[in-house]
């Protein structure tokens, strides 16, 4: 009896984890498979040479190159933030960190599209300062890329370092000050090495980001003439002649790329990883700044927010807004008349909001019950089944977006015949599905975490069955994380743009590839227009989504 019951608890997890097998590691297996099998046999060597084409191994260390530089840029912009909203009275200013995460949640296609329209040749800068021409030659460059790139991540440090330096108790600097350390001597000594083991990961954090992006390169980098491996991966699987075998070889040598880089962090993680957090408690004491050093802070932080947000923002809506692309920033050029055609002459742009939103709320909700139930099913396992179904379900996020897609346009083409899902909506629901699934089961958790095994014991001491205790106890307790997880899987997939560019059926637009279509077109104020309505809607469903957080731990 007890087997049976035993059995009958493990039918659940076999379930999910078959289906999470179908969905996620046979497409990845097939990317491999693809990359050393030709006509059916095995053949390492069409591997080697394609690695050893020039143009190949020209854009692999164009992208190992980028991610070197971006993380060595974003460096330089978020540490110094990081230590004025840790250690100084600007610590205070608890706004910046909603402010500071405006460029992570920007497309970056979208901000990308806006420093071209300011920085070209007579753009958006030459108009209002005809001094500036010339400008464009240092822009378009790799510097410019590297720029672009880096004001798109460096949140991700800023955050992972304010949170480290915060950890950081001031009796270290303090016990250093006694012993005649000055300032520069303290952050050497003391601040540097303590630090290390998370600047680790916000650095890997950083490269693979950067390596893995395909909006900057496919926009600013396209036009520069610096391709990278996304940029390749998505020409041999979309380009004439099309050439699927080259594309899987790439993204199997990014994925190993992006799991050296894993390895290595979780190497110096391991070397340089201190326990200062005790039940003892910390003091952080802020460092002190004369007038000179605050105007200097707060030049810095204006300049940083006027490149990372005022820039692009500037571009998109402006541009959206100027009637006749010849006249420029001329009084009486503007016009809200390509937002109205958005919603009524343009039956294409309302066809890619309507697609967009149906796309964002069915994967959404697929992910929200999917994800709610492998992290059911993983909490009910008393084995090692349990762990293996969670690494399955996390895989997503370790591994570029345009390799997971790759996998499933080779995978779902195979198998065609039985499923035949590939050329329909239902591929790209199926998309988003494997690529956000992660979110909600991290929501999700998170959520479980919080709530105490005595709720339960106390429904079954109660005779409530087990569907009725998820009900009404568990369920309820959870709702919070699962909306959470929902509103996020929404607003990523309402901009996503690789799963769109890839393996959207003929002549179906969502807004992203709207918008890149209509700016290489020449219709830039009508792209910018959709560009507007895109960051507000998701901007504003952010909002609702952090009030309604707000109100319920209220």
């Amino acid at each position: 009896m007890k087997e049976k019951t035993a059995i009958k608890k493990q039918v659940p997890m076999i379930v999910l984890s078959a289906l999470l097998i179908f969905l996620i590691v046979c497409p990845l297996l097939t990317i491999f498979a693809k990359a050393v099998m030709t006509d059916g046999r095995f053949q390492l060597g069409v591997v080697w040479q394609t690695l050893c084409e020039s143009q190949n191994a020209k854009m692999i260390g164009n992208s190992l190159l980028l991610g070197v530089l971006v993380v060595i840029v974003s460096s330089v912009i978020a540490l110094p933030l990081a230590y004025l909203f840790s250690r100084t009275k600007f610590a205070k200013y608890r706004f910046f960190d909603i402010v500071f995460m405006i460029p992570f949640m920007t497309p970056p296609y979208i901000a990308s599209m806006g420093w071209i329209l300011f920085m070209q040749k007579n753009g958006l800068l030459q108009q209002l300062f005809p001094a500036t021409a010339g400008c464009e030659n240092y822009f378009f460059t790799l510097g410019g890329l590297v720029l672009v790139m880096s004001l798109h991540v460096f949140p991700f440090m800023l955050t992972m370092m304010k949170n480290a330096m915060l950890n950081i108790p001031s009796s270290l600097e303090e016990s250093a000050a006694v012993f005649g350390a000055g300032f520069g001597a303290r952050l050497k000594k003391v601040f540097m090495p303590l630090l290390t083991g998370n600047y680790a990961i916000g650095a890997l954090l950083v490269f693979v980001k950067t390596i893995a992006e395909y909006g900057t390169p496919a926009t600013l980098g396209k036009r520069i003439g610096f391709d990278v491996f996304t940029t390749e991966i998505h020409r041999y699987a979309t380009v004439a002649p099309i050439d699927f075998g080259k594309s899987a070889t790439l993204a199997s040598v990014l994925v190993g790329i992006c799991l050296m880089m894993w390895m290595l962090q979780n190497y110096i993680t391991n070397r340089h990883t201190y326990n200062l957090v005790s039940g003892k408690g910390t003091r952080v004491a802020q460092t002190k700044m004369n007038k000179l050093a605050t105007v200097i802070a707060w030049i810095y932080i204006a300049v940083v927010l006027l490149l990372a947000i005022g820039v692009p923002y500037f571009s998109v809506i402006s541009t959206s807004l100027i009637k006749l692309r010849g006249y420029g920033l001329q009084a009486g050029n503007f016009t809200f008349q390509h937002y109205i055609d958005l919603f009524t002459a343009n039956a294409k742009g309302l066809n890619a909001m309507k697609n967009s939103f149906f796309l964002a709320v069915s994967s959404a909700s697929i992910c929200a019950v999917l994800g709610t139930l492998i992290v059911i099913a993983i909490r009910n396992a008393k084995s090692k089944f349990g762990k293996v179904l969670e690494a399955i379900s996390l895989l997503p996020e370790m591994i570029p977006s345009i390799v997971l897609i790759i996998g499933i346009m080779l995978f779902w083409n195979q198998i065609y015949n039985v499923l035949p899902l590939y050329n329909t909506l239902g591929i790209m629901i199926l998309a988003y599905v494997v690529l956000f699934l992660p979110y909600t089961i991290q929501y999700v958790t998170s959520a479980f975490t919080q709530i105490s095994n005595s709720l339960v014991a106390a429904g079954q001491v109660f005779g409530g069955s087990s569907t009725y205790i998820f009900r009404r106890i568990t369920l309820p307790l959870i709702m919070k994380g699962v909306m959470t997880g929902w509103m996020m899987t929404f607003i990523i997939a309402f901009r996503e743009l690789v799963t769109a560019s890839l393996i959207a059926p003929p002549n179906t637009l969502v807004i992203s590839t709207y918008i890149v279509r209509e700016f290489e077109q020449g219709s830039v104020s009508v792209g910018m227009a959709m560009a507007v309505l895109c960051v507000l809607f998701t901007t504003t469903a952010l909002l609702i989504l952090n009030r309604a957080i707000d109100k319920q731990k209220g």
